[in-house]
């Protein structure tokens, strides 16, 4: 017996140390096939947005977008070929372990997440799945998004305006359950129509750059607007509302108090936000605990060092990070399970992200934990690029929720003969 047990202890040890020994091969001696090995990365502007490629040796290639207020990304994306071109796409941690310290707040981590979000494309079609199984799983075969890219112009900042424009909205093809409204120092056109709202002067230049303490006579003008568009949707339909930056402290409280009879959904970017390097957190934090409204704010974080102090100090109810900045899909599902440690919701940002950062969008959230409660809707930009790609469902949208769908990777394909007619010169080569 105790030589029967000696030889099977001996045998299992053997055994492993063969294990041992084939995990340390090439990859290609150890599964027959050769190792997939980037060869190229590939930045172009097709219509409004920067896309990126990443080109395999094997003939598969991953995609990932970029906000389409983005423009300038090309040179932030080739940078970071030399650190990539060589590695397996599908060691995405790996792959990422070399670029995201060089990312930033937002615009710097773009480049950064759209890599990612290609990486992920390229390893689920290696593994013939969908990107949410390498995420761990759906949790939900149909994901929310609230009104992002879909807006209708307004002919003036009256109540009645922002009343009519929600009408407008309700009655959207896409049956949205949640929009959200611009309002505040987020809205210049708003602001800029009743000068005397606060304590200085508009700005000229780059957008949102207004701040400042709020008139008696501009926070009422607010609130009024509010209450119009909460008056047209009631009850069926959520109001989210994009506030800024912008607020002072006193300010934001009394105006989340003013609406907590309105049973707002969320309160956005009120203290910090867009292009803005640091989240604020014990301001969000004073803000947050005088009021019984959500708030919400992180589209501008890069990463998820920079948002521990937002989940642990529970500055916050709601987290927006968006996956084209944040750092790409594995860093946002990381943020999103930890905010969930926490009690706080998360809501992600995506107005611009494209048909491609659609895809992205529905995959993540499939997969994202119970705290998920919509994300930002991109839409392509010109309407053409739904001609020039497969694979979106028709229509994308029914009754506020995307169907999540099953072919590998992102799921989305470029019809490569339409894409190439929208190419600029300094791009053709962008498919070959």
């Amino acid at each position: 017996m105790v030589h029967s047990t000696r030889r099977g202890f001996i045998a299992s040890l053997s055994a492993g140390a063969a294990a041992l020994s084939a995990a340390a091969q090439p990859q290609e001696k150890r599964t027959g096939h050769p190792a997939i090995k980037i060869t190229d990365l590939r930045c172009a502007i097709i219509g409004k947005n920067p896309v990126i490629r990443i080109v395999t040796d094997q003939g598969i290639s991953g995609y990932g977008q970029a906000e389409s207020t983005k423009p300038y990304l090309k040179p932030m994306v080739l940078f970071y070929k030399d650190y990539i071109v060589g590695e397996d796409p599908t060691d995405v941690a790996e792959v990422m372990l070399k670029i995201r310290r060089l990312g930033a707040f937002k615009p710097w981590g773009s480049a950064v997440s759209a890599i990612e979000i290609a990486l992920w494309d390229i390893a689920g079609q290696v593994a013939g799945v969908p990107v949410y199984k390498l995420l761990g799983g759906k949790i939900r075969n149909r994901v929310r998004a609230y009104n992002g890219g879909v807006r209708f112009p307004m002919t003036g900042q009256t109540p009645q305006d922002y009343a009519e424009n929600m009408a407008k909205m309700k009655e959207a093809k896409e049956g949205f359950t949640l929009i959200k409204q611009a309002v505040g120092f987020h809205n210049p056109a708003m602001m800029h129509s009743m000068p005397t709202g606060w304590y200085d002067q508009p700005r000229t230049g780059a957008s949102h750059s207004d701040r400042g303490l709020m008139t008696e006579r501009g926070m009422k003008y607010v609130i009024s607007c509010v209450e119009a568009m909460k008056k047209v949707l009631g009850d069926e339909i959520g109001l989210a509302l994009d506030c800024g930056p912008g607020w002072a402290v006193k300010d934001a409280i009394t105006f989340a108090r003013a609406l907590e009879p309105l049973h707002i959904t969320w309160l956005e970017d009120l203290i910090t936000g867009d292009y803005m390097p640091y989240p604020n957190a014990e301001l969000f934090r004073e803000v947050t605990q005088s009021t019984s409204v959500a708030i919400h704010t992180g589209e501008e974080i890069y990463l998820r060092e920079n948002f521990k102090d937002l989940i642990e100090k529970q500055a916050v109810n709601i987290v927006g990070p968006d996956p084209e900045d944040v750092g790409g899909l594995a860093e946002m599902k990381w943020i999103a399970e930890y905010a969930d440690l926490h009690g706080i919701q998360i809501a992600p940002h995506g107005i611009f992200d494209g048909v491609i950062g659609l895809a992205a969008h529905v995959q993540l959230a499939a997969a994202l934990p119970q705290n998920y409660i919509a994300f930002e809707y991109p839409v392509g930009q010109p309407d053409w690029w739904y001609q020039i790609v497969d694979g979106l469902p028709d229509p994308v949208m029914k009754g506020g929720l995307i169907d999540v769908w099953d072919k590998p990777g992102l799921g989305v394909t470029f019809n490569v003969a339409a894409a190439k007619a929208h190419l600029a010169e300094e791009d053709r080569h962008f498919f070959d």
